[in-house]
C-alpha cells in the first residue's frame, strides 16, 4: 500500500512519516505542494492521498479517482474542505485525524490573557521604546465572565484550564457535561453576560457566521472574541463594524475567513488580496495568528500517525472511528 502526502513539511512531518512507514508497513511519496489539478498526477500508483486543509472539491476528487486513489485522509480535525458528497459517490473513503486537546486549549487561554492585558499593543509600543502606561491598562481574568461555545474535547479542556483562574465560566453546547466546572446557559444569555467569548464548535452549515451583526449587537458592550476553531464561524465584516463601534472590545483570531492560500505560505512581499485581513491588522486590539494553535511536536506526530492508522484500518477491513461521511438521510 502506498500513500501520496501533499503539503508535506520536510522540517517536522517527514521524520514522523519515515517512522510510521516502518511501523505500519505503508510506503509513501510526497511533495511540499498542495494538491491541484496540475499536480494530481503525482498520486498515480498510490492508494491514498493525504493533505492538510485546502480545497478538495468535486473536480480534484474525480481526478484522483481516475488515478486509482481509494482513500483521502486530512491531517486535521476539520474536514469541511472536502466534498464528502462527491467522495461518497465516487466510492472514496475519507478520514480526518485527532490529537490531544492540550495544544489548542492552552493556546486559547494564552490568547484570552493576551487580549485582557493588551499584550499586542504593549509589545508594539516596546518595539519603538514607548514604555509609558497610557492606554495599556488591562483586566484581571478573575473578575471576568468567560463564555465557552462548544464543550467538546477542546472546549471542555478550556473550561478546566480557566477554572484555575477564578473567573465565572458560562458554556453552551447541545450536549451538556455535568462534570465540567461551568454553568450551561442558552446561547443568547452567554452573549449578554460574557466579557470574553471563545469558540470551539465544528464548522457546519448551522455554525456558519454564528457570530454576526445580530449576535454582536446582543453581546455585552466591550466583549472580547477569541476564535481557535474555524474562520467561517465569524462574519468578518460584522466583526470589523463591532470593533469600530466599540461594541467589541478586542479579538484574538487564530483562524480567519478566506485564509486558504495565505496561512502556511510564505507571502512576504506579495500584495495580499484580503482586505478584511488588512483592516483587522490595523487595529491595536486585534491579534491575528496564522492558524498555529494546534502546532506542537506532540500534536504534529498524532496528526500524521492517525492518517497512517486510518489507511491501515481501511485496507485491512477494520473499523475506523475517524472515517467521515455525510449523515444518512
Amino acid at each position: 500500500m502506498k500513500i501520496f502526502i501533499y503539503a508535506m513539511r520536510e522540517f517536522d512531518e517527514l521524520d514522523v512519516a519515515e517512522k510510521l512507514k516502518k511501523e505500519y508497513g505503508i510506503d509513501f511519496e510526497w511533495s511540499a505542494q498542495y494538491p491541484t489539478l496540475e499536480n494530481a498526477h503525482l498520486a498515480q500508483g498510490c492508494d491514498a492521498v493525504s493533505t492538510t486543509p485546502c480545497e478538495m472539491g468535486a473536480e480534484i476528487l474525480e481526478r484522483f479517482h481516475s488515478l486509482g486513489v481509494k482513500y483521502i485522509t486530512t491531517r486535521s480535525i476539520g474536514y469541511d474542505h472536502i466534498d464528502l458528497k462527491r467522495a461518497g459517490e465516487l466510492g472514496i473513503r475519507v478520514s480526518n485525524t485527532k490529537y490531544d486537546p492540550d495544544g489548542v486549549s492552552n493556546y486559547t487561554v494564552m490568547l484570552i490573557l493576551m487580549c485582557l492585558r493588551n499584550m499586542l499593543y504593549i509589545l508594539k509600543c516596546a518595539e519603538v521604546q514607548d514604555y509609558t502606561l497610557r492606554k495599556k491598562i488591562g483586566k484581571d481574568l478573575a473578575s471576568c465572565t468567560v463564555g465557552v461555545i462548544g464543550t467538546g474535547q477542546i472546549g471542555a479542556n478550556v473550561v478546566r484550564n480557566l477554572s484555575g483562574f477564578g473567573c465565572k465560566i458560562l458554556a453552551y453546547d447541545i450536549y451538556e457535561k455535568e462534570y465540567l466546572p461551568c454553568e450551561y446557559v442558552p446561547l443568547e444569555e452567554l452573549y449578554e453576560k460574557s466579557d470574553i467569548i471563545t469558540i470551539h464548535t465544528p464548522a457546519t452549515p448551522e455554525s456558519h457566521h454564528m457570530i454576526n451583526a445580530q449576535t454582536i449587537a446582543h453581546m455585552k458592550k466591550g466583549a472580547m472574541l477569541v476564535n481557535c476553531a474555524r474562520g467561517s464561524m465569524i462574519d468578518t465584516d460584522a466583526l470589523i463594524e463591532g470593533l469600530e463601534s466599540g461594541q467589541i472590545g478586542g479579538a484574538a483570531l487564530d483562524v480567519l475567513e478566506k485564509e486558504d492560500g495565505l496561512y502556511y505560505y510564505n507571502r512576504m512581499g506579495d500584495v495580499i488580496e484580503n482586505r478584511t485581513m488588512a483592516i483587522l491588522r490595523s487595529f491595536p486590539n486585534v491579534i491575528l495568528s496564522p492558524h498555529t494553535a494546534f502546532y506542537t511536536d506532540k500534536d504534529v506526530e498524532n496528526m500524521m500517525r492517525y492518517n497512517f492508522d486510518s489507511l491501515y484500518r481501511f485496507e485491512n477491513g477494520l473499523e475506523n472511528p475517524l472515517e467521515v461521511k455525510l449523515p444518512a438521510k
